[in-house]
């Protein structure tokens, strides 16, 4: 019995370790081109190397790290022409998704609750650092989610993810959090008034302004940003 229960928790622990390194990675705390070992990860995640390789094998299928020969593991490095061809898919997706939902029969409940957050009644009530990043992702994946299509929601979750550290670094700008919920309310306007000619070009609009400001991403920054978020997280001097 005890050997039937051995894979179980080392898949168990192999996605544990998957998680912390996913969230290192998304928080800055691994950037791209770090490298370290299976020893590395496996001391200071008090773990076995087995678990290990197999989150890190996980984690280069998903394009987030590479395998050098002889010398560990790296950070893939970005890349921005697949960052702008994410961009495009997404914009189909998510274009798509506000004709969809303008189609429903009803209005899906997701409209309201995102406009409760979104048109906050005063400028306090709105949120900040990692939590409207949050929102942000979430007011996205919601809406594609909203039209209905499960394959198109899967899709976007993916393109999403591999978006993640990029988008983050959009939101490190006061004006460009200003910006996101004044764009948000009015795409979410339009959806209301069941304009989906509107929406759409709204929400393209509010995208593009994301994807240019991604060119201006350079390693420079990425380092700039996670030396900050060393800095807030406890122990840090």
């Amino acid at each position: 019995m005890a050997e039937s229960g051995a894979p179980t928790q080392r898949e168990s622990m192999a996605d544990r370790i998957y998680q912390a390194l996913k969230e290192d990675i998304f928080e800055f705390r691994l950037i791209p081109g770090d490298k370290f070992s299976e020893s590395d990860i496996a001391q200071r995640l008090s773990a076995s190397r087995t678990p290990v390789r197999e989150a890190l094998y996980r984690l280069e299928r998903e394009g987030y790290v590479d395998v050098l020969f002889r010398s560990g593991w790296q950070i893939r490095q970005l890349d921005f022409k697949q960052i702008e061809d994410l961009y495009d898919l997404r914009i189909t997706l998510e274009r798509a998704a506000m004709h969809k939902i303008c189609r429903l029969d009803k209005p899906p409940p997701a409209l309201r609750l995102l406009n409760d957050i979104w048109n906050p009644d005063a400028p306090s009530e709105r949120a900040f650092g990692s939590t409207v990043r949050a929102l942000d992702e979430s007011f996205h994946c919601e809406l594609v989610a909203a039209a209905g299509n499960d394959e198109m929601t899967q899709i976007h979750q993916r393109i999403t993810d591999r978006l993640r550290i990029v988008r983050r670094l959009d939101f490190t700008r006061p004006d460009r959090i200003d910006a996101t919920y004044r764009e948000h309310a009015e795409i979410l306007q339009a959806l209301i008034a069941n304009n989906p000619g509107e929406a759409a070009e709204k929400m393209t609009a509010h995208i593009r302004t994301s994807q240019e400001a991604v060119k201006g991403i350079s390693l420079e920054r990425i380092r700039e940003v996670s030396q900050q978020h060393r800095r807030r997280e406890p122990g840090c001097p």
